[in-house]
């Protein structure tokens, strides 16, 4: 066993969470950005096919596998952890927040790193607990929005759990099938445990009608704690989805299609920054879902060639919009305008990543949806309803990026090039521009430079030998259709720009099922409450007859032949006692049988 591997990084990273909670906020944050930032050349260099086994509560387990998957994962994830704390010491959050977020943070590691279904529930469980703390840390209305995210990700951890234990009623082991011992397929077995796992990680990764915590609590905490939050539950979702369904599914691919037009439309109506970005993390990683579901090597590896370019992006506009807020203190963008004049590092960052995560020729983005779509169109069916020379799932995917083109264009006109902020304000501060612009410099190098990109990708999407469709980049079709996506989002938002300004918030699922669960609940409550009430009641009048009539039966007599009052609680008495008779010697029989 080597250095490398004698040591999960779970355990150091979550030692690290405490010490840096412990820390002056200065020297807290130091360390706090130097650590994750040392995870990239670990994840670089560990050897594939490391793992390191245990047993755990009596299993055998695997706290450390390393394969092309997860090392991708460590690798993205210690980068943007480093710039995210950075972005916290130079947004004001104390270090109290920032060990909870690196709690998330190697929690997030634990789930991506482990080897077998346990540990990777047990940590996929934590790590709803962390952010949980995270979000909850900032207090106000995020601890509402806390409580319903931590309802719906500890339902959805429950399937999933459902469906580990289903699976291993059928193979025997929690293990994967890449580690020593593990069975001879991989995923989750078929049937009813695909079907719980499907809906339990579809919760984290935002399925259509199980998406609506993302919403509604990702714009409530602390803006550095935003930067975290939009990174790991989604992702590590995705990741989740690859291990249960690595050959993919129809249906997955066509929930991810689904995801994306969705996502972009509902961020379409939306006014408040960050509930904009928080539905366009439900768009982007429907294209992610899709690649899932489609199961080619070369769809899986746009799926995961995604999932480390949406980290950049995504968190580079949470950064911005971050900034925003914290030099105006408003998160709505009817209240903006003309910021690029006062504000031109944080409006330069934030076009890098519009045009990054809509898919512009040479931004990252454009290098990973094209693999995607490629993937739909020459590894996946026709589908049900194909349109000319594009397949239902490809034109799916093509729909969402106009109208992820037509949210970022919203999000920039009124943000920042649309008439003149009424005040001046100053620029983001040094470290927040460190921060966005070392992130802003990536989202350029992975577009510029694909090759960079492929080097990490678990397939090689340029080898006949590895892929279906060899992957290229740079060609005439798909400048063309990158251009082409950005026209129609440039004369999409055109014309409706004027309906959108008039238009208020628009009700999402959300806005059934908590008053639903609410009144369900409290109804549920009360009338066990009153039940109980009620049969306390009987109980007590029943008991004082029974004690009556025995201590002074002819009393009862007299008093039952002048007072028909007594007849009532009497007969309930009665019927009371049977009723616990009967159920008292059904259970007897049932246990000598």
């Amino acid at each position: 066993m080597s250095m490398l591997t004698a040591v999960p990084p779970v355990v150091v990273l979550l030692a690290l969470a405490i010490v840096v909670s412990r820390l002056p906020r200065r020297a807290g944050h130091a360390v706090g950005v130097l650590v994750p930032a040392l995870a990239v050349p670990w994840a670089l260099a560990v050897p594939e096919g490391a793992h390191l086994q245990t047993q755990f509560l009596g299993f055998d387990a695997v706290l450390l596998n390393v394969d092309p998957f997860s090392r991708l994962m460590g690798i993205i994830f210690g980068l943007i952890a480093a710039v995210a704390v950075l972005y916290s010491y130079a947004s004001d959050a104390d270090t109290t927040q920032t060990g909870y977020a690196l709690s998330y943070v190697a929690t997030s590691f634990g789930a991506v790193f482990a080897g077998d279904w346990l540990t990777l529930i047990f940590f996929w469980e934590l790590m709803a607990v962390t952010s949980t703390l995270l979000v909850w840390h900032y207090g106000g209305k995020a601890v509402r929005a806390g409580f319903r995210y931590a309802l719906l990700h500890g339902l959805g951890g429950t399937l999933l759990m459902a469906a580990i234990l289903r699976h291993y009623v059928e193979v025997e082991t929690f293990l994967f099938a890449s580690v020593p011992g593990g069975p001879e397929t991989a995923g989750i077995t078929s049937g009813l445990a695909a079907a719980l796992a499907a809906i339990g990680i579809g919760v984290n990764v935002g399925f259509i009608g199980l998406h609506a915590w993302l919403p509604d609590t990702y714009p409530r905490p602390h803006i550095a704690a935003s930067v975290f939050l939009c990174v790991f539950t989604t992702k590590t979702g995705v990741y989740g989805m690859y291990r249960a369904f690595p050959n993919g599914h129809e249906a997955i691919a066509y929930m991810g299609g689904g995801m994306a037009v969705f996502g972009a439309l509902f961020a379409l109506f939306q006014n408040d920054m960050r509930r904009l970005l928080s539905y366009h993390i439900q768009s982007q990683v429907g294209y992610m879902v899709a690649g899932v579901g489609v199961g080619s090597a070369l769809s899986q590896a746009g799926a995961f060639a995604h999932v480390f370019n949406h980290i950049l992006y995504k968190g580079l506009l949470f950064m911005t919009a971050g900034v925003v807020i914290y030099r105006t203190g408003t998160e709505s963008l009817k209240k903006l305008g003309g910021l690029w004049r006062e504000m031109p590092i944080t409006a330069g960052a934030f076009s890098v990543a519009a045009l990054s995560i809509a898919g512009f020729p040479g931004f990252n983005g454009f290098v990973s949806k094209g693999i995607i779509i490629s993937g739909s169109h020459y590894t996946f069916g026709k589908g049900p309803l194909p349109l000319g020379e594009f397949y239902t799932l490809e034109w799916m995917l093509l729909l969402g990026g106009v109208g992820t083109f037509m949210s970022f264009i919203k999000f920039g006109y009124y943000a920042f090039f649309h008439g003149e902020y009424d005040s001046s304000v100053p620029d983001a501060n040094r470290l927040q521009s460190v921060a966005m612009v070392s992130v802003a410099a990536l989202c350029v190098i992975y577009g510029v430079y694909d090759t960079a990109l492929f080097a990490i990708l678990p397939f090689d999407v340029t080898s006949e030998a590895v892929v279906h469709h060899v992957y290229k980049t740079y060609t005439i079709p798909h400048l063309i259709e990158g251009v082409v996506l950005a026209v129609l989002g440039l004369i999409g938002f055109a014309v409706t720009k004027k309906p959108l300004s008039k238009l208020g918030r628009v009700p999402d699922i959300d806005s059934l099922y908590n008053p639903a669960v609410f009144y369900g609940t409290r109804g549920l409550v009360v009338g066990v409450t009153e039940l109980y009430a009620a049969v306390d009641r009987a109980v007590v009048q029943a008991t004082g007859i029974v004690t009556r009539t025995v201590t002074s039966p002819n009393d009862v007599i007299v008093r039952l032949r002048d007072d028909d009052t007594l007849v009532h609680p009497m007969r309930a008495g009665i019927g009371l006692s049977i009723l616990i008779l009967a159920v008292f010697v059904t259970v007897a029989l049932l246990a000598l049988s």
